[in-house]
Order: C-alpha cells, then sequence, then structure tokens
C-alpha cells in the first residue's frame, strides 16, 4: 500500500504563486512514477503533470511553461510549483503514485488539495 498526503492548496490571486506537495508514506520500492491531476466543478478529472522515478517529467499542455513538477527523493515528496496562475486553474488537484505490477499496474490517489485563483 501507498499513502499520500497533499498540502499547499488555498486561495491565490491570478498572476501569483503555489506549491502544491505530495508527500508518500509505504511500499514505495516499485513505484513508476508520481504526479497530480486536477477536477474542476462539473469537470472531468483531468491529467496536470508527472515525473517519473529518473526525473523525465511530462506537462499538461494547459500549464506547460508556468507550472513546475519537481521530486525529492530523500523525502519521498513531489511538489508542484504553480506560477502564473489563472482562474481556469481553480480546481481540486489529486496527487496520484503509479505501481507496477505483478499482478497489474496500481494506481494511488491522494485526498485532493483545493487551489482557487481569483481574478
Amino acid at each position: 500500500q501507498v499513502q499520500l498526503v497533499e498540502s499547499g492548496g488555498g486561495l491565490v490571486q491570478a498572476g501569483g504563486s503555489l506549491r502544491l506537495s505530495c508527500a508518500a508514506s509505504g511500499r514505495l520500492l516499485n513505484i513508476i512514477d508520481m504526479g497530480w491531476y486536477r477536477q474542476a466543478p462539473g469537470k472531468e478529472r483531468e491529467f496536470v503533470a508527472l515525473i517519473t522515478r529518473d526525473d523525465t517529467s511530462n506537462y499538461a499542455d494547459s500549464i506547460k511553461g508556468r507550472f513546475i513538477l519537481s521530486r525529492d527523493g530523500a523525502r519521498n515528496t513531489v511538489y508542484l510549483q504553480m506560477n502564473s496562475v489563472k482562474p481556469e486553474d481553480t480546481a481540486v488537484y489529486y496527487c496520484y503514485a503509479r505501481e507496477s505490477g505483478p499482478p497489474a499496474i496500481k494506481t494511488y490517489w491522494g485526498q485532493g488539495t483545493q487551489v482557487t485563483v481569483s481574478s
């Protein structure tokens, strides 16, 4: 089992910055990647960013160039630095971790943290 605890959400003005953290604990040996999804009211959950064990990162086009995902391996924590935020970034942000099988890849989710961007 893998446990994920998120922190850092809150209210921020448009153009400002915010940093989200996600601390992982438990069985971490087979983690493939970690990252973030978000879900705005009335919308489906969407991919934001991921980072692999070898620090390769991938970003959604909507946040590319504004958000930076980093990983602290010693603390088993990933950070999402959100810069130049926009009202459309308002959502509940969910941290995830994917674990390799066998028998199959399993995805763990955090409880979510609210980010609200005011215009």
